[in-house]
């Protein structure tokens, strides 16, 4: 990049900060930090996840489990939050309600370790109505996550404007192949939310199935049956550079939660020993009392706990739950507004060293032109429409 530009695009960015802190002044639009990434790294902890609480070994030591979630985290547009340390933390968007608690593998410790091989991210896009979660579960334990951990976060911040989550999940599963000859690998559950329609696509690479609840109907699992071709479909990432991944969509309404989880929990024992598997795991699930969604899973970590002496110590566990705010919730006017101004923001600062990537959008009709008119957004009708 050349002087001249270089001078030109820091005036930019400096002139849009003081002209987009007067608009949201006028407005009463809070944007703290429009375009900022959350992050957590294994030599980086961030003040803003509460660390959780020394974990004890028995019954009586359940606390962590039973307990609130710390005050929620709002999250504004073109954020990514998210890392693979400790957490115990809700999070809270334009559309979407989401709870989290990460707990590394601790070994014969008392307290969890500072990382661990679960990933969790979340992002929302420059207008607000683009909501991506992810859980992932990679190979290894600490530090040795932590460049997969990075690598993610650099992927979430690239695509958080795509509504199409396809190519995302095959670029995940690119980086992992060339991290194969380090024995690295990793199941994810992708989840993508499309707030004007309440459409919910589902990418899972080898991942355990994520649970829903409807109001009335109770909790099940989110699977689909895999076709049958030539080729395995919807492989860990990294096991098949070639691997093609499904996407199924659920609409969501208002009450439904959404809960994903790492293989720690199925694979904590019964009383008599044997493992919860999938369906002891869904029994659990259904004997909770649903009051608070905030609740629920401390609650559901301590039914668990209470099973077995030692579950939930032999792993890293992590768990994510989420629910829409309403039923077809468009962009605010000062959500649209700014939404160039953040894309153009954020393009500059990708020319810069450490700017991150470019967050180009899909130029998907629903995507783009319902950015601006409020009628393309019904458009989408998820990924395999």
């Amino acid at each position: 990049m050349s002087r001249k530009t270089s001078v030109f695009a820091r005036v930019f960015l400096q002139c849009f900060g003081r002209f987009d802190t007067i608009f949201c002044w006028i407005f009463r639009i809070n944007t703290r930090d429009i375009g900022r990434e959350k992050f957590l790294s294994s030599n980086r902890f961030s003040t803003i996840f509460q660390h959780p609480a020394p974990f004890e070994r028995t019954l009586d030591g359940l606390a962590p489990y039973t307990t609130p979630m710390a005050e929620a985290e709002l999250m504004q547009c073109m954020e990514v939050w998210g890392g693979n340390e400790p957490v115990d933390s809700s999070v809270a968007m334009a559309a979407f309600d989401a709870w989290v608690y990460c707990r590394p593998f601790t070994g014969q410790a008392a307290v969890p370790a500072p990382a661990g091989g679960d990933v969790y991210y979340v992002s929302s896009c420059a207008t607000g109505r683009i909501t991506r979660l992810l859980v992932a579960d990679v190979s290894g334990h600490g530090t040795a996550v932590r460049d997969p951990a990075d690598a993610l976060r650099h992927l979430m911040r690239k695509y958080v404007n795509y509504l199409d989550p396809r190519r995302f999940v095959k670029e995940m599963n690119r980086q992992f192949a060339e991290l194969s000859s380090a024995g690295l690998f990793a199941t994810a559950i992708v989840t993508t939310f499309f707030s004007p329609t309440n459409q919910l696509t589902f990418c899972n690479a080898g991942h355990p199935p994520p649970l829903l609840y409807r109001a009335g109907r109770g909790w099940a699992y989110i699977d689909v049956n895999r076709p049958n071709g030539p080729l395995p479909t919807d492989l860990p990432l990294g096991i098949l550079e070639s691997a093609d991944y499904q996407q199924f969509d659920v609409r969501l309404e208002a009450g439904d939660l959404v809960l994903c989880y790492t293989d720690g929990l199925p694979e904590s024992r019964r009383s008599d020993g044997d493992f919860l598997g999938q369906e002891g795991l869904l029994e659990v699930l259904q004997n909770i009392r649903l009051s608070e969604p905030s609740r629920l899973v401390p609650d559901l970590l301590g039914a668990i706990a209470a099973l077995r002496e030692g579950n939930l110590f032999g792993d890293d566990i992590t768990v994510l739950l989420f629910r829409p705010k309403g039923n077809g919730l468009k962009a605010s006017f000062g959500n649209r507004f700014l939404a160039p101004l953040r894309l153009g923001s954020a393009l500059i600062a990708s020319l810069f060293p450490h700017g991150g990537p470019a967050p180009w959008p899909d130029f998907h009709l629903a995507n783009v032109g319902g950015a601006v008119f409020s009628g393309f957004n019904r458009m989408w009708k998820g990924s395999n429409k």
